[in-house]
């Protein structure tokens, strides 16, 4: 299974500044990194789950597990968010001190509390091995956490019982129905609750359904069809916390309505046409789309810098790809994090590798992939790479 996890072109209003502004349209896009989750049942009366790529693993008995579900298991449902007593009662049974967010920590409590949660409404606690892996990088702002969330989320409810196994015998890849989404979309939100605390819901949202969502007030809604489009993604490595961000975000609002708000308007306004655009494409493939969408990027750029958002890393990052005639945008929080840059389908190989290298030469990482990729998908091995297998089997 698999989740991706995309960009924000424009940036969506955060929630405390909802008082003072009209809610903002903003665009999240799947990206094509995707995380594995492979389940096997186990005969010994034990559930294991492991991150390799963290260096991490935790194993229980399924009777402590089950005696733990049935001490907490009272308010457990998918349209109920976690309560305090249960995440306490989760750390004080997985020996995990309160307040800790190292990410080996968070993920136990939403492995606890989704496995103990779905196995309550629909079965008991099975004896499984559960391995995942990823190739999105942890702490960037990509949503790795959410895809986390989505590919647990499916695994528990699949093996539960809760909803089919897609997969025919012969297919490479198979999706739920859309009903099974949705429920698959719901467990997964509160796994990132847990993990957040008050998440928006897009990524989770984006993971499930895959392609492109619109995010507005609170409300999400899938685009019908949009184009898979190759990009540049780079990780500047430089730490940033989106609290810090947001407050900046609202000092300056708050400090210059005027002169804050139209920008906000005008972001909103690039979400709304770079919709317009995505959504043309597939119907009108033309080279002519991609100067809007490249013109969309450099001014959604300089539109986060006035809000505070942007870093010198990323415009260096958006400085290097200029120099190659690429266009580039900050994604996510902002603050350092990640890059995008468009490749447009005339773009000379030679050009990307030169970027590329000039990148990582500043000391950033760098992926070639694609956005508008699918949601959660189930496979089979044989359509795996060769990579990812060996990733899978490593215990």
């Amino acid at each position: 299974m698999g989740k991706v996890r995309g960009a924000l072109l424009g940036k969506r209003c955060p929630g405390p500044l909802t008082p003072v502004l009209r809610p903002q349209v903003a665009l999240a896009v799947a990206l094509d990194l995707r995380t594995f989750l492979r389940l096997r049942p186990s005969a010994e009366g034990r559930v294991s789950v492991s991150l390799p790529g963290v260096g991490f693993g935790r194993s229980w008995d399924t009777p402590d597990l089950q005696a733990l579900r049935g001490r907490i298991a009272a308010d457990f449902d998918e349209s109920k968010s976690p309560s305090v007593e249960q995440l306490d009662a989760l750390r004080e049974f997985a020996g995990i001190a309160a307040g800790a967010s190292a990410p080996e920590s968070l993920a136990t409590l939403a492995f606890l509390y989704m496995c103990l949660a779905i196995s309550a409404k629909y079965g008991d606690v099975p004896s499984m091995d559960i391995l995942v892996c990823s190739e999105l990088p942890m702490g960037a702002g990509l949503g790795s956490s959410a895809a986390y969330a989505v590919c647990m989320a499916a695994a528990l409810l699949m093996v539960c019982g809760a909803i089919s196994c897609p997969l025919q015998e012969g297919e490479p890849t198979a999706r739920w129905t859309e009903e099974e989404l949705t429920l698959i979309n719901s467990w997964a939100f509160r796994g990132e609750q847990v993990i957040h605390g008050n998440p928006s819901g897009v990524d989770n949202a984006v993971g499930t359904w895959g392609g492109a969502l619109r995010y507005q007030a609170g409300k999400i809604t899938p685009l019908k069809r949009v184009p898979t489009l190759r990009i540049l993604l780079t990780n500047t490595k430089v730490p940033r916390s989106t609290k810090v961000l947001v407050a900046g975000v609202k000092e300056k609002i708050l400090k210059f309505p005027a002169i804050m708000n139209p920008v906000l308007d005008s972001i909103g306004a690039i979400s709304q046409e770079c919709q317009n655009v995505l959504e043309a494409m597939p119907e009108n493939p033309s080279p002519e789309h991609y100067p809007v969408l490249e013109e969309f990027f450099d001014i959604n750029q300089h539109h986060l810098n006035v809000l505070g958002v942007g870093h010198p890393s990323l415009d260096r990052l958006c400085q290097v790809t200029a120099s190659h005639s690429l266009h580039s945008k900050l994604t996510g929080a902002g603050g350092g994090g990640c890059g995008i840059t468009l490749l447009p389908p005339d773009t000379s190989p030679l050009a990307v590798e030169a970027a590329k290298q000039d990148l990582c030469a500043c000391g950033f990482e760098c992926w070639e992939t694609k956005i508008g990729a699918p949601g959660v998908t189930l496979h089979s091995a044989s359509s795996l790479s060769a990579q990812v297998q060996h990733a899978l089997s490593r215990c």
